[in-house]
């Protein structure tokens, strides 16, 4: 089948490195999410910052989000979908090989938030670890615990995406208030049946852009006017750009490695950033939003649990189904991307 010709992109963007899955085949066999029982709503925001409902639904699709409160660690909200996805795959928690965390927000430098949660579920003995790669971190999880069941080296692998991100957010800023939340996602890894699980996959950073979305960086406005604790400072109008041309150029490339079109996908499920974003990609790799999943309306962006979240309520929904084309999308600070394409088992 013929493949649809890339988009033309911009002139300084890096050439994007891709790969097809190699060795058994894996898949995804169960999912979890937890997010906090506090609802932070765009009204309730009107009284803490300037701003209002319609502006924000406008520039972000957000309507509310969940927010932890004060003292809630990560590794507990990790446990937490950790739980869920191993009861949704019938996996029980003894026969884990490795537990691989993708976090912004460790509750500290150390110990690992993967060794927490290992230590919740009572599994001495597996690997456990975390990963950062920003919002992009799940996906970056993913694609190693697959390496490791497709070689043989694990085979159950529980992929966790979590972040109390309300603790890093400056509350007077207008710009990233609104957006961020807090939440955990969780997957577990298994060997699938041939022909099903995982099939290409593209990542790639481009360190150049270190400066568009920061935390804790004095130089780059990674403090709050007047206070020692980090927080997130954002390029609004430069991380649109650039999350709108990865967008389209990952999913153009994955479709091309997996020797598909982008009229074969079923649907995408991409990081939940900006509903403007999302739709802005959509739009222009010629996918409708019929096919599209988004769920930013109801959890804000929880980074790296974002697109665990959008997985977990599109199989809710009725919107995933055996045989279907996925394709999985994501972007982030650093900068960061990584996307990849499965056959839904």
């Amino acid at each position: 089948m013929a493949i649809k010709a890339a988009p033309r992109v911009r002139s300084d963007a890096v050439p994007l490195r891709t790969f097809r899955s190699a060795g058994r085949p894996v898949a995804i066999a169960g999912l979890g999410i937890h997010a906090p029982e506090k609802v932070l709503t765009n009204q309730d925001l009107e009284r803490m910052v300037e701003t209002s409902d319609q502006w924000i639904r406008e520039r972000t699709g957000i309507r509310r989000r969940h927010i932890a409160e004060p003292g809630t660690t990560t590794f507990s909200l990790a446990t937490e979908a950790a739980r869920e996805a191993l009861a949704a795959s019938t996996v029980r928690p003894e026969e884990l090989d490795m537990i691989l965390v993708a976090t912004s927000t460790p509750d500290g430098p150390f110990p690992s938030v993967a060794c927490r949660v290992q230590g919740e579920l009572g599994v001495p003995g597996a690997c456990a670890m975390d990963l950062l790669a920003a919002c992009t971190g799940f996906v970056y999880a993913l694609s190693a615990a697959e390496a490791y069941v497709s070689s043989g080296r694990a085979d159950t692998v529980l992929v966790i995406g979590a972040e109390v991100l309300s603790r890093l957010v400056d509350w007077k800023d207008r710009g990233t208030s609104v957006i961020f939340a807090d939440g955990a996602a969780a997957a577990v890894l298994r060997p699938a049946q041939r022909g099903a699980g995982f099939v290409a996959w593209c990542l790639g950073s481009d360190g150049r852009g270190y400066d568009q979305i920061t935390c804790g960086n004095p130089t780059l406005g990674g403090y709050a006017s007047g206070e020692s604790a980090p927080r997130i400072a954002m390029k609004g109008p430069d991380v649109f750009k650039f999350a709108t041309d990865i967008f389209i150029r990952q999913a153009f490339a994955v479709a091309e490695e997996a020797g598909i079109d982008i009229d074969d996908i079923d649907l995408f499920v991409p990081h939940q950033a900006n509903s403007r974003i999302i739709e802005a990609a959509a739009r222009r790799v010629g996918l409708p939003m019929e096919r599209v999943m988004v769920n930013i309306d109801e959890y804000g962006n929880t980074s790296t649990a974002t697109i665990g979240l959008a997985l977990h309520d599109a199989l809710r929904q009725g919107r995933l189904k055996s045989g279907d084309r996925v394709l999985i999308a994501g972007f982030g600070s650093g900068l960061t991307w990584g996307a990849c394409l499965l056959e839904w088992e």
